[in-house]
C-alpha cells in the first residue's frame, strides 16, 4: 500500500471531500474523494489521497481528479479513480489511468429459477460450474483463435463473435459499447501479449476475478428490477474478469514505451507511474489503439465465459437456456479509458476520462444506452465480496454532472493480498463463507484466502455514499449463494 496523506483535506458535505488545488503548486485541479466519515479514514490509511493529487497535475485535467468510495492504493492512479483530460488542450492519456486488466469488468445474467427450486441441489449445481468453466492462473479454455481470426477478434471484439455464431445481438445490445471499441488495432498489441491471450479468451483467471451464482434479495425500484429483467427471490449469474494476460502484457509495454515521452512535451510529473502521452500524439494515439484491442478482447472473454455458464446451467437443470429465461442485463467496463464529450463549464467538450476501478453510469436519455434501459439510465453492476452481496444501480443525471458519468466499482480492497494471506493461516476460509450460506470453489486455497471478506470495505457503506451523493440509484440487491475462483 501507498503512504499515509499528509496534506489539507477539507469535507465538503457527507459524502465528499476536497484536496484543494492551492495546497500543491503544481496541482492544476481540486482533488475530490467520495466518502462518508467512516469510510475517510480508510481511505487516508491506504496511501490513495496522494494519488488523487497527483493525478491532479496531469496536463489538460478538467473539473477535478476524483476518487469513488471504494478508492484503494493502486499503480500511479489509484483504484476507484476518474480523470477527464481535454483532448483539445493538450489532455494526455495514461496507462496508469486504465490499469494493467485492461477492461476487467462485470457481466449479469438473469433467469426466471426460484432459488427455492435448488435447495439441496445447490452444492451440488456449484461443483458443475467450477468442472465447466476454466479458472486459475494459466489455465486455457475451449476455443482457440489462429492468427487471421484473432486478429478480427482484437480488432472488432464481439462484433465478430455475433458473426461467428458466439453472441446474438441481444447480447451485443446489453454490453457497453456493444462489446466492440472503433480504431482497435491489432497491429498495435506486441506478439507477446497475443502469445498470452492465445487460449484464454473465455477464461476466467485468478486474482479478484469470479463467478458466481446469486439470488435477488432484495429490490429497491420496483420498475427498473422490472425493466432489467430481475425477479426477487430467483437466481442471478454474474462473472467478473477481463483481459488477461493479453491485457497485462499491453499495460507494461506501453508504460516501458512511454517512459521518456513526458520528457519529450515538456511534461514534469509527480511519480513516474504516471507516465502518459498527450492524446492527440502518434505515442498517445498508439497506446489507445492497442488499449482498444485489449479491451475487444476482454468483451469477448466474457462473452465467452457466459455462454459456457449459461449452458452449464442448462445442462444441470435438463432444460433450455430459453426455458430457464437466462439472457443477459448487461456488461459493464471498469478499467478503460474513452474519448467521451461532456459538459464543462458549460459548454461541450471532448474529454478522454480515465476510468480504473470506476463504472460508467451514465444518465437517463442518453444516446448511448440500448433503446430498453435509455429511460433507466445505464444499468452499474456492483459486485462485493464473497461473503456479503453485490448491487445493481443505474446511472443518473447527478453523475453526469458530478463525475462524468462514472460511480464505483465494487466494494474496494482494505487489506494487500499479502496481508490477506497472512490473516488467514490457520483459518478455512470455504467452511466460514458455507457458514454464512455461501459455497465457495477454487482451484488455489490462496484464492479465497486473497479475497476473504475481510479484505474489503463494507459494500453497503460504499453503494449507500455513492447513491446520498446522487450518483447512482438502487435497483436490487444480490446475495451470494455459490463462488467459483481461480
Amino acid at each position: 500500500m501507498g503512504k499515509q496523506y499528509q496534506g489539507q483535506l477539507e469535507q465538503i458535505d457527507a459524502n465528499r471531500w476536497r484536496i484543494p488545488k492551492a495546497s500543491r503548486p503544481d496541482m492544476r485541479v481540486d482533488g475530490i474523494i467520495y466518502a462518508t466519515g467512516e469510510l475517510i479514514a480508510e481511505v487516508i490509511a491506504g496511501g490513495a489521497v496522494e494519488q488523487v493529487a497527483n493525478v491532479a497535475t496531469l496536463p489538460g485535467i478538467v473539473g477535478a481528479s476524483l476518487a469513488m468510495p471504494d478508492v484503494h492504493w493502486g499503480y500511479g492512479f489509484c483504484i476507484g479513480g476518474v480523470a477527464a483530460t481535454d483532448v483539445d488542450e493538450g489532455g494526455v492519456v495514461s496507462p496508469g489511468g486504465v490499469g494493467y486488466d485492461i477492461n476487467c469488468g462485470v457481466r449479469l445474467i438473469r433467469s426466471d429459477i426460484p432459488a427455492s427450486d435448488l435447495g439441496p441441489k445447490m452444492p451440488d449445481l456449484v461443483n458443475a460450474l467450477f468442472r465447466d468453466i476454466p479458472a486459475g492462473v494459466g489455465v486455457d479454455g475451449p476455443y482457440e483463435f489462429e492468427p487471421k481470426r484473432m486478429r478480427r477478434l482484437l480488432n472488432e471484439g464481439m462484433r465478430f463473435l455475433l458473426e461467428e455464431g458466439l453472441a446474438t445481438e441481444a447480447d451485443l445490445a446489453t454490453t457497453e459499447s456493444a462489446g466492440s471499441m472503433g480504431d482497435a488495432d491489432a497491429d498495435a498489441v506486441s506478439p507477446e501479449a497475443i502469445r498470452r491471450g492465445h487460449g484464454q479468451c473465455g477464461t476466467l483467471g485468478a486474482g479478484n476475478h469470479f463467478a458466481e451464482v446469486q439470488v435477488v434479495d432484495e429490490v429497491f425500484d420496483d420498475h427498473a428490477a422490472s425493466v432489467l429483467g430481475l425477479k426477487q427471490g430467483c437466481l442471478t449469474l454474474m462473472i467478473h474478469s477481463g483481459s488477461r494476460g493479453l491485457g497485462h502484457q499491453v499495460c507494461g509495454d506501453f508504460i516501458n514505451a512511454l517512459r521518456k515521452v513526458p520528457a519529450q512535451f515538456g511534461i514534469h510529473l509527480p511519480d513516474n507511474q504516471l507516465v502518459c502521452a498527450p492524446v492527440n500524439s502518434e505515442p498517445g494515439q498508439r497506446y489507445l489503439r492497442a488499449m482498444r484491442a485489449a479491451a475487444n478482447f476482454a468483451w469477448c472473454n466474457r462473452q465467452l465465459l457466459a455462454a459456457q455458464f449459461r449452458r452449464s446451467l442448462a445442462n444441470f437443470c435438463g432444460q433450455s437456456e430459453e426455458s430457464l429465461g437466462l439472457r443477459q442485463v448487461y456488461d459493464v467496463a471498469h478499467n478503460i479509458a474513452k474519448i467521451e464529450t461532456h459538459l464543462v463549464d458549460g459548454r461541450p467538450r471532448t474529454l478522454c476520462v480515465h476510468r480504473k476501478g470506476a463504472t460508467r453510469a451514465f444518465g437517463p436519455g442518453h444516446p448511448e444506452l440500448p433503446p430498453a434501459y435509455r429511460d433507466l439510465g445505464q444499468p452499474v453492476l456492483i459486485p462485493g465480496d464473497m461473503g456479503t452481496a453485490s448491487y445493481v444501480l443505474t446511472g443518473t443525471a447527478g453523475a453526469m454532472a458530478q463525475s462524468f458519468g462514472s460511480t464505483c466499482h465494487g466494494a474496494g480492497r482494505t487489506l494487500s493480498r499479502t496481508e490477506a494471506l497472512r490473516r488467514s493461516r490457520g483459518r478455512r476460509i470455504d467452511q466460514e463463507l458455507a457458514a454464512v450460506g455461501v459455497i465457495a470453489r477454487s482451484r488455489s486455497r490462496e484464492g479465497l484466502a486473497e479475497e476473504q471478506p475481510d479484505a474489503y470495505k463494507d459494500i453497503d457503506a460504499v453503494v449507500n455514499c455513492v447513491t446520498s451523493a446522487g450518483l447512482a440509484k438502487k435497483v436490487a440487491r444480490l446475495r451470494p449463494v455459490g463462488v467459483i475462483k481461480g
